[in-house]
């Protein structure tokens, strides 16, 4: 009975030490403790909203294959003395596997050789370092801007045309969140028709970036659907229309008639054609420049998309598509991420190209 006793009285001192320190915590001016939080409900996700646009990828970091092929010949020729004929023969191996084409290279060889003849070079290192700028100097000047008419108060429209295969869609779908993420407003015309998921990935890209987007029945007709999707913009007061197309074989006559008519019948909506992008997978080399021509002359291509030039593509389509047609490349696709898809800067590819 004794032992009980005890225990009461020593619980009881503990009370009256616990709440003396709570007095004077309080009266030291210390904070009184708290009550556990309230649990808070987490803020619902939004997917409407476009993800910001993180900065571009360098070009060192994403041409190693391309740069591969130039490494190789550059540091065999800065091995030698002297320019030899085996210089010549390395350096146009080089270009040739680059895909730079047999018409650039034998330009850019030809005018190398007048130099050296002349004793402008007269060691590797500058014949190198020549071959550099005169690469450079090929891709100079050409407006890389993407034509955007803000006076106009129609929509400006960008037809998207290319291949099946060549990332079209999604480089429509990548353009679409560069460009709300600059401020503007944007509507898909899903204009591929004749391939369902082309406009599955859209609906689906429309709804992560918070554009717009027209859709017609499978196997409806291309022109329809983007005349509506023109009357729809103009109606919402949306900036800018991209437009897919069809892609199948350049050599289809039918698709490039049903681009033509794309074209015209986007143009009677209203709204103005302010940009055709050609869409090329970097990848099919010299093939490139055939589906460039052939685009060009039917749907009066404004510039060139160039994609997957990270992966197998050696980048010298660049060249043949700015310097045989006057094309100039807009666009580069160096990724898989929004991002990933870049503006092209001339003297940083050509850098990259050499550079270790």
């Amino acid at each position: 009975m004794n032992d009980l006793w005890i225990y009461v009285a020593v619980a009881a001192a503990v009370l009256v030490v616990g709440g003396a320190v709570v007095v004077a915590r309080r009266s030291r001016g210390g904070p009184a403790p708290s009550a556990p939080a309230a649990p808070v409900a987490p803020a619902p996700a939004t997917i409407d909203a476009p993800a910001p646009v993180a900065a571009p990828p360098s070009f060192r970091d994403r041409l190693a294959r391309a740069r591969g092929v130039f490494a190789s010949a550059t540091t065999g020729v800065l091995r030698r003395s002297a320019i030899d004929q085996s210089t010549w023969h390395d350096l146009e191996e080089a270009m040739l596997r680059a895909d730079l084409g047999v018409k650039v290279t034998t330009s850019l060889l030809d005018s190398l050789r007048d130099r050296v003849k002349r004793r402008e070079i007269t060691d590797p290192a500058a014949l190198i370092s020549a071959l550099r700028v005169d690469m450079a100097s090929r891709l100079a000047g050409a407006d890389r801007s993407l034509g955007f008419d803000a006076s106009r108060g129609t929509p400006n429209i960008w037809l998207m045309v290319g291949v099946n295969g060549a990332g079209k869609t999604t480089s429509l779908a990548k353009i679409a969140a560069q460009q709300i993420a600059q401020g503007r407003s944007v509507l898909m015309a899903a204009g591929d028709t004749f391939r369902a998921a082309a406009g599955e990935q859209l609906e689906t890209w429309a709804t992560r970036t918070g554009a717009a987007i027209v859709r017609g029945a499978e196997g409806a007709d291309p022109s329809s659907v983007v005349f509506d999707g023109v009357q729809s913009a103009a109606a919402r007061n949306i900036d800018l229309v991209l437009a897919d197309t069809a892609g199948r074989l350049q050599t289809n006559t039918n698709l490039m008639d049903e681009l033509r008519k794309v074209r015209r019948v986007a143009e009677k909506a209203a709204g103005a054609v302010t940009e055709v992008l050609l869409v090329i997978d970097a990848t099919t080399g010299q093939n490139g420049l055939v589906q460039a021509r052939q685009f060009a002359e039917a749907t009066q291509v404004t510039g060139v998309v160039l994609t997957k030039l990270d992966g197998s593509a050696k980048g010298g389509i660049v060249f043949a598509i700015e310097t045989e047609l006057g094309i100039p490349v807009k666009l580069v696709g160096l990724g898989e991420t929004v991002a990933d898809l870049a503006r092209f800067e001339p003297e940083e590819f050509v850098s990259a190209l050499f550079d270790e």
